[in-house]
């Protein structure tokens, strides 16, 4: 069995690969960790410098959770993605054909008071129209089972 993880070094991601490790101990399937930097928005040295930091953050917390995750018994793999990270891991998922694909669903739930939340929840209905989160666009295109754990 191969198993594709949505990894982005993110708390929830923690959670996802804890409890991924607890759902699979028995059969110990392979698993793919697939990693999505967005492209800088411009091409300044200034914006560069961030997407070379944000890659080398992301691709060294994901080969520590990949050490984890073999530590424990899973052969385990890192696969590095630069684009649309929706686009990048439906792509992924395409061309490796995973027997399933585990991810986290973001909350973005606001901190704070009346305003804040309802300015927030203005913002994230807006964007799920426009472009949607990542669960949801993977949800309706990815070809192979997949589990969605939400963030606590």
């Amino acid at each position: 069995m191969q198993i594709m993880l949505a990894y982005d070094h993110s708390r929830n991601s923690r959670i996802v690969l804890d409890g991924t490790k607890r759902l699979f101990k028995d059969s110990q399937p392979e698993i793919t960790l697939i990693c999505v930097v967005e492209e800088p928005r411009s091409s300044t040295s200034v914006e560069d410098h961030l997407f070379q930091s944000s890659y080398d953050e992301l691709k060294t917390g994901a080969e520590t959770a990949a050490a984890e995750l073999t530590d424990a018994g899973f052969p385990t793999r890192v696969l590095m993605a630069e684009g649309d990270a929706r686009k990048m891991i439906l792509r992924a998922t395409l061309e490796r054909n995973p027997d399933m694909l585990v991810m986290c669903r973001h909350s973005h739930k606001a901190e704070g008071g009346f305003f804040s939340r309802t300015l927030e929840g203005l913002v994230e209905e807006f964007d799920h129209m426009t472009f949607g989160s990542v669960s949801a666009f993977l949800a309706r295109r990815v070809q192979c089972p997949l589990l969605i754990i939400p963030a606590p």
